[in-house]
């Protein structure tokens, strides 16, 4: 999977750390623990997301793991390549372009997460479950209250939903500013992840996610009015018919089978106007 990569030998201090790439790195191995206690990685393959200075991959090397790098940044690629003088594989490739289709089997997942592409990366890792049975990444806390949270509680939304979907989700722990350098303004959480079959055919996923995004789109109208904005009030109204739902549900309140109720019912809609 990773090319043979070379890089010059480093001199003198660390690479600056650079904002546009988002990067706070951990400053010390401890706060790992929850990350690594979640994998069990002794003897397995981990892919690790981002190494920065390569702290967390000092956790995860210390525990037994076979790690497996992807670093964007070049200077910090040469740190963590001195570091740990060619134990850890590392390549200098954008996490945003990686085909998790093609990791060996098995491989878990872990990284701590720029805050601006961390959304956007693990919905790129989490539909991989045959690849991929745990995953474990740092992130913004309220991304990671997001992703754990339940209907009708605060931060539930569709990406909470399209987590449900491939992942058991839980928060690990928290992180304080001071653990990086620099230090964020916010909090941060490490969130453990066991990936699981969806509940729906590969083909049908896309729908379902289009649906799911549709009806949280406008939180603060009822779902009949979001759907209508995509669908057309007359095929809102029937769906929500079809499915048993009052026109005045809200996205927020409902779980993950209701929106497997709802999309059935829109498939079998969307066959029946295609006959029409």
């Amino acid at each position: 999977m990773f090319p043979h990569m070379t890089f010059a030998p480093r001199a003198g201090q660390n690479p600056r750390l650079k904002k546009k790439l988002g990067q706070h790195h951990l400053i010390r191995s401890e706060s790992c623990r929850p990350l690594v206690e979640f994998l069990n990685p002794s003897g397995e393959r981990v892919l690790e997301i981002g190494p920065g200075g390569g702290v967390l991959t000092q956790a995860l090397v210390d525990s037994g793991a076979r790690v497996l790098a992807v670093e964007l940044d070049l200077e910090w690629a040469a740190v963590v390549h001195a570091r740990f003088t060619g134990e850890v594989p590392i390549a200098t490739v954008d996490a945003l372009t990686l085909d998790f289709s093609r990791l060996p089997v098995p491989t878990m997942v872990a990284g701590n997460l720029p805050y601006n592409v961390g959304t956007a990366i693990l919905t790129r890792v989490l539909p991989h479950h045959s690849r991929v049975p745990r995953a474990a990444f740092l992130v913004q806390l309220e991304v990671a209250q997001r992703l754990t949270a339940r209907p009708s509680t605060r931060g539930y939304g569709s990406l909470s939903v399209f987590a449900q979907v491939y992942s058991r989700a839980r928060i690990l722990g928290r992180v304080k500013p001071g653990s990086f350098r620099p230090p964020p303004r916010v909090d941060s959480a490490f969130v453990g992840f066991e990936l699981t079959p969806p509940p729906l055919p590969e083909a049908e996923l896309g729908a379902f996610e289009t649906l799911v995004r549709q009806g949280f789109a406008h939180k603060r109208k009822t779902l009949r009015n979001s759907l209508a904005l995509g669908l057309g009030r007359e095929a809102a109204e029937a769906l929500l018919s079809e499915s048993g739902f009052s026109t005045n549900c809200r996205a927020e309140e409902m779980a993950l089978s209701e929106w497997l109720v709802l999309h059935s019912a829109w498939q079998g809609l969307a066959s029946e106007m295609q006959k029409c």
